[in-house]
């Protein structure tokens, strides 16, 4: 199996709350290399790009909001299996029905107020390493 990348965001929970650290720790404890990191503000440009497919939903304006309510950190990560593995580590995407031990189980409260997004497929995990990544911020081994 080659390596994938998954983007991920440590949306602005993660980073009001203090614990993008811990976060990390687990990811790198997990064996993902991390190739490209960077602490940003999402325009609504972005987020429209990045949330298309929910776009029309009534709760859009509310996840914007949201998303742009602190700076976000963007991580991508590297390995084999890595968009499956994170999403196993992550748990359900409602914080509420995620087990003890899962990163959203510990530190999550609800569907938006999640710690991370993660990538949900090695497709998508390219594209949006794209999104948000410019080609020289993304470093290999």
């Amino acid at each position: 199996m080659a390596a994938e990348h998954s983007l991920i965001l440590l949306k602005p929970d993660c980073v009001t709350k203090g614990l993008c650290g811990e976060v990390i720790k687990r990811f790198e404890a997990a064996g993902f290399a991390i190739r490209g990191a960077k602490m940003m503000r999402l325009s609504d440009t972005l987020l429209a790009e990045h949330y298309s497919h929910i776009a029309d939903r009534p709760f859009f304006p509310e996840i914007v909001a949201f998303m742009q309510s602190s700076p976000v950190i963007a991580l991508v990560l590297e390995a084999e299996g890595v968009v499956a593995k994170v999403r196993d580590m992550l748990g359900p995407t409602n914080s509420k029905e995620a087990p003890e031990g899962t990163i959203r189980g510990d530190f999550g409260e609800d569907m938006m107020v999640n710690v991370c997004h993660a990538s949900d497929s090695p497709e998508n995990g390219e594209i949006e390493v794209k999104r948000f990544f410019g080609a020289d911020e993304v470093f290999a081994a």
